[in-house]
């Protein structure tokens, strides 16, 4: 446990307006959201990244909604201080605001998490005015957004190209006026990520965006050296994949050697 005070949501504009960086990881469960609780994240994002990096799937796009909760729920147990948020998965938003606001409010009610999050601009506006006049905080993400992989083809980097500062930046106010309370930029160039930072009321929240945005954010298993993909735009901040591997290497050897259990991990009496 932390006794660190709740992060609330009128703590992010507060944090914008003196510069103060907000530090965002993903979180799966309820084991890993309590050490970065205590270790001083402000937000916790259980992403549908967890389709990939979690339950083994190609993509996101083959995550469901009914998935997501149980994490979000896991992720919200865990968490003290830090402001939960969870992603809300592809087919289940897209469609129109009253599904959008069913999707929301069905997260929220079984999933516990503090806010809701998903992906597009313009194109989703109204779905996002939607959820905020049902008085569910709400966090957008642009740039590269996973789940339109197929129709971006693959993973690009985004706000390359004529126009493509003035698209984006017309996709960021929408989500704003529409009442979005952050953003999360991703896999876009450093000028244009800072432009959008630059112009906006609202936080900004980058992964692979530059150093300029507000905030930033990472899937944790790249954090920590999980795994064997290492995107450029991140850090391992440590080698824990390597550590559990020597741990689990060191069990499974005593088990076969017959050193452990040993005479104290038994119950003589």
């Amino acid at each position: 446990m932390t006794d660190r005070k709740r992060v609330r949501i009128h703590h992010f504009a507060d944090m914008k307006a003196r510069g103060e960086k907000i530090a965002m990881l993903t979180a799966y469960d309820t084991p890993t959201a309590r050490i970065f609780d205590a270790a001083g994240a402000d937000i916790l994002l259980v992403g549908d990244s967890l389709a990939d990096n979690i339950l083994g799937f190609d993509d996101t796009s083959a995550v469901e909604l009914d998935d997501m909760i149980p994490f979000a729920r896991a992720v919200s147990r865990g968490a003290s201080a830090a402001f939960v948020v969870a992603d809300l998965p592809f087919g289940c938003y897209e469609i129109s605001p009253e599904q959008a606001v069913a999707s929301s409010i069905r997260m929220m009610k079984l999933g516990g998490p503090n806010a809701v999050k998903f992906e597009g601009g313009r194109r989703v506006a109204r779905q996002v005015k939607a959820v905020t006049e049902a008085g569910i905080p709400f966090m957008g993400h642009l740039g590269f957004t996973p789940q339109s992989e197929n129709a971006l083809g693959g993973r690009r980097i985004q706000g390359r190209g004529d126009g493509a500062l003035e698209a984006m930046l017309a996709d960021a106010v929408a989500l704003q006026d529409a009442g979005a309370f952050a953003i999360v930029l991703e896999m876009v160039i450093e000028p244009v990520a800072t432009a959008i930072t630059r112009e906006l009321s609202i936080p900004t929240i980058g992964i692979g965006a530059g150093p300029h945005t507000d905030g930033q954010v990472l899937v944790w298993l790249d954090m920590a050296g999980v795994g064997d993909w290492h995107p450029s735009f991140s850090k391992a901040f440590g080698s824990v994949g390597s550590h559990l591997h020597g741990a689990a290497a060191d069990y499974v050897n005593e088990v076969k050697r017959g050193t452990f259990p040993g005479p104290e991990h038994t119950f003589s009496t």
